[in-house]
């Protein structure tokens, strides 16, 4: 019994409900034969009581484990604080913790090891952005022509960009790592400044296939809890993605809009769509979904993954909807103001 976590539990059930009966056959076969019935009555509801309690407090030892084991869980979920569980159980109750320590330890090490290459590859980043930042810059510092000086301008944006980019992920790992739970600062973001720049990250894309972006700016700014660089980015991303499903000579159209209390982005194509059994594929990280775009653009599969995470770590929802096979995609963005 001692090694059955099972067996323990039928024989306090067994031991409880057999307790009443005991005590009963006990007080008539050892008084005498005139008890009344009122007295029977009352010995029985005593001595269930008394077996109540007893069950009550066997099975509260044995769920003290499991109690414990759920609290370790809590606690590292929540917290990512790890704990040590007991090891004196040799029962299935101990086999569980046992298992459970073990994946929690190795969870937290697979985090760890996850984290130090994603902080590397970060850093590693940096140098490749900043080598073409530094090329940008002697170029300017030679006095170009307006058009190589326009150009220059757009490689120092598009690099301050991405090290905007790489910071807020940093950022993001270390809020993850400290378990922030305070919600991020309120920003008012103007989308008035920040739609000339998308204009100029995705222009060489829609002259490539001769595709019209067609922007409805119908808010002119929202207080959001996201840095204005991570929402360009991600709005880059869709409008690229957009792009690259899309055939020549179409057009993609983005909006801007207030619904009720919400601040409301959607990018729609008409290029070539999706099934809706394929939604949930769709955000996956490495999707299966990847495919090439209709001018043979390769894709990493990782890209609305990303969009998605950033968004949702920003407090807001990114869904996607199309009618089908080459009849276009939406893709919705919904911030609460």
């Amino acid at each position: 019994m001692k090694k059955s976590y099972a067996f323990k539990f039928l024989f306090v059930a067994f031991i409880g409900i057999h307790i009443p009966l005991i005590g009963i056959l006990f007080f008539v076969l050892f008084f005498e034969h005139t008890i009344s019935t009122a007295s029977i009555l009352i010995f029985s509801l005593i001595m269930t009581l008394l077996a109540t309690a007893v069950t009550l407090l066997v099975l509260k030892q044995l769920i003290q484990p499991i109690s414990i084991a759920s609290k370790s869980l809590d606690d590292y979920r929540n917290n990512r604080k790890l704990s040590i569980l007991p090891t004196e159980y040799t029962d299935e109750a101990g086999l569980l913790m046992c298992n459970i320590q073990e994946s929690i330890y190795e969870s937290e090490s697979f985090i760890n090891e996850k984290q130090d290459l994603i902080y590397m590859l970060s850093h590693d980043l940096k140098n490749f952005a900043g080598n073409p930042q530094g090329l940008a810059k002697l170029i300017l510092s030679e006095n170009p022509s307006e058009s190589i000086k326009h150009l220059a301008d757009l490689i120092c944006e598009s690099t301050n960009l991405q090290f905007r980019y790489i910071e807020n992920f940093i950022k993001l790992l270390k809020e993850q790592d400290q378990v922030v739970k305070t919600n991020q600062e309120i920003r008012i973001i103007s989308f008035e400044n920040i739609i000339p720049f998308i204009n100029e990250q995705v222009e060489q894309r829609l002259l490539d296939k001769n595709i019209i972006l067609n922007l409805s700016l119908e808010t002119t700014e929202a207080k959001l809890r996201i840095d204005e660089g991570l929402l360009v980015q991600v709005l880059v991303n869709l409008i690229s993605n957009a792009i690259k499903f899309s055939y020549f000579d179409s057009e993609v159209k983005v909006r801007i809009y207030r619904e009720n209390s919400n601040v409301v982005i959607t990018v729609a194509d008409k290029g070539i769509g999706f099934d809706k059994n394929q939604m949930e594929e769709l955000f996956k990280k490495f999707t299966k979904m990847s495919r090439l775009g209709t001018a043979n653009e390769s894709s990493t599969g990782i890209g609305l993954y990303l969009c998605k995470k950033i968004i949702e770590k920003n407090k807001g929802r990114l869904s996607a909807v199309s009618e089908g096979k080459n009849r276009g995609a939406e893709f919705k963005i919904e911030f609460e103001a």
